[in-house]
């Protein structure tokens, strides 16, 4: 078989010499969307050339900056990344800033397709008063810190106080609170920063209270998060049964996985404290609080810091997903010294040439093809919304690639003008100082990060200096 698959593309090598250039297609992101794209595209299309860019000199984006530490298997998808990236048809720019360093349109020019798979690099923000002062902190920013992202590495949260509140129900929001009670022993086996563990070594934090708008049966993190929250060791959960009255009846029919994590979320609350052996004399506890709309944050006294949240009691109107959270008029004050803001990435608008949805975030598209520019695609966060896990960018990047695959075979992209790709974008690059890092650079850092973990006992220590990670290199 493998004889007449390699016959196969030999033949449409020969097909390619003597007819029409191979098409070109640049990938901007090297996430998860990017990969998946430029993973599709190469198993599908036996010429197709694809070149990834990078803002950072480091690939995998929030596999690398976003997963928690503690989720190493999550990690494991960087071994696939990997393999695509050694693919003799595809090549890895990294240091190079699109829309700044190369704009989109010399991209387009260089190239048969242009695929945008940026993510979302910023944060929803709350748009109530306080929210800028010191201690409040979004989860973006929070999670980068921990993980090493460059441009949160001088974050230095202040971690002095004993209460935190994390505003928002998603995955993202228990991961921050598994990272502030977790003992450190757990931690130390991580990725995690050097710099972060020191920080937390040193936290006063031993209650961490998450509050959403809506109730229960609207949360959006999982089940296993949450187990794994509830079986933290030296952590006790505190949930209010009143919570949840009258929902083990409501819950029968709704979907299976929702009616789990509920029935779950349930059982913890019905709990006495000690019952589970994680949590007999737990030092720390955390907790869920519903119906909670954040109107202000609170300043001290002098103005300095936040000191608390006040928050607008709510009521649910319809049911279901979509529910929603209308105050009721009552208002509560909650006292924390740190406040998390985990409601949503936000994806950025890259070059003014391309359009943009600034009010949903997004690039207006169909199936990945950008509105009303032919040859320009996009995938991702930055194609549907900062929503879902892994398996979701994939199967969505698949779809964009698909349309880019259609439109190659449907003669919408004119593969019979040669294109000079990298050959191109490298002048212009060259011309303005810009030295992109390749995968093999990359392989470098990797092997100084696994090496200093080694020396420190955990699986990598991450170097969260770009200036560093290009001295290595030899850049």
């Amino acid at each position: 078989m493998a004889g007449v698959g390699g016959a196969a593309r030999l033949g449409a090598r020969r097909w390619l010499s003597s007819r029409s250039p191979a098409p070109r297609v640049c990938v901007v992101g090297s996430g998860p969307a990017g990969f998946y794209t430029a993973q599709h595209l190469l198993k599908h299309h036996d010429l197709v050339q694809v070149d990834i860019y990078e803002k950072l000199p480091v690939p995998f984006g929030l596999v690398r900056f976003g997963v928690a530490p503690d989720h190493p298997e999550v990690k494991n998808v960087t071994k696939t990344f990997g393999q695509t990236a050694r693919s003799e048809r595809c090549k890895y720019y990294g240091n190079i800033t699109v829309g700044r360093d190369v704009t989109v349109a010399e991209l387009r020019q260089a190239y048969h397709a242009v695929v945008l798979s940026y993510g979302a690099e910023d944060n929803r923000t709350l748009g109530i008063p306080g929210e800028n002062l010191p201690g409040v902190y979004s989860a973006r920013a929070f999670v980068g810190w921990y993980n090493g992202l460059p441009e949160n590495r001088d974050l230095k949260p202040d971690l002095s106080c004993e209460t935190a509140l994390i505003l928002g129900h998603g995955n993202v929001a228990l991961d921050i609170a598994r990272i502030l009670l977790s003992p450190l022993d757990l931690l130390r086996k991580t990725d995690i920063t050097e710099c972060s563990l020191a920080a937390l070594a040193c936290s006063k934090v031993k209650r961490v209270w998450l509050a959403g708008r809506r109730g229960p049966l609207q949360v959006a993190f999982t089940i296993k998060e949450l187990r794994e929250m509830i079986n933290l060791p030296g952590t006790q959960p505190v949930l209010n049964p009143a919570d949840f009255t009258g929902l083990e009846n409501a819950v029968k029919d709704i979907p299976r996985p929702r009616k789990r994590l509920t029935e779950l979320m349930i059982k913890t609350a019905l709990q006495k404290p000690g019952e589970m052996a994680a949590q007999a004399a737990a030092p720390r506890q955390w907790g869920l609080k519903f119906q909670r709309s954040p109107q202000e944050v609170l300043p001290t006294a002098d103005g300095m810091r936040a000191r608390g949240v006040r928050m607008a009691l709510t009521r649910l109107e319809g049911s279901g997903e979509s529910a929603k959270a209308i105050p009721t008029g009552d208002v509560e004050e909650l006292e924390c010294g740190l406040v998390l803001s985990s409601i949503g990435y936000r994806s950025l608008p890259l070059d003014p040439a391309v359009p943009f949805d600034s009010q949903r975030g997004i690039i207006p598209n169909s199936m990945g093809r950008v509105e009303g520019a032919p040859g320009l695609y996009c995938s991702g966060w930055v194609k549907r919304g900062p929503t879902g896990v892994i398996i979701t960018t994939m199967n969505d990047s698949f779809d964009t690639a698909q349309s880019v695959l259609e439109d190659l075979r449907g003669g919408v992209l004119d593969v019979s003008v040669s294109k000079e790709g990298f050959g191109a974008v490298g002048s212009i690059l060259s011309s303005r100082g810009v030295r992109p890092v390749s995968f093999s650079d990359w392989e470098k850092i990797d092997a100084a990060e696994v090496a200093r973990g080694k020396a420190a006992g955990k699986p990598r220590e991450k170097i969260v200096d770009p200036q560093e990670m290009l001295q290595l290199i030899g850049h």
